[in-house]
């Protein structure tokens, strides 16, 4: 387990869960808050940073899975 934490939060794994969560987050914060913000309103702050957290944790820990079920 030890294994296969310090793999997930190794700097290559974190990266390719920040890339996830960056195109990932755009897209369902672009359904869910574009037009909103085309129309000139300012995005819902806890909306938006959820929009990123969840596709970065649900990467990281798919990466702890692989991981752990690898050894």
């Amino acid at each position: 387990m030890r294994g296969a934490l310090s793999r997930t939060f190794s700097w290559r794994s974190v990266t390719r869960s920040l890339v996830v969560a960056v195109v990932v987050g755009t897209v369902v914060n672009g359904i869910n808050q574009g037009p909103e913000m085309l129309a000139g309103h300012w995005p819902v702050i806890w909306k938006l940073a959820l929009t990123y957290l969840v596709p970065f944790f649900v990467a990281s820990y798919g990466s702890y899975a692989a991981f752990r079920s690898a050894r």
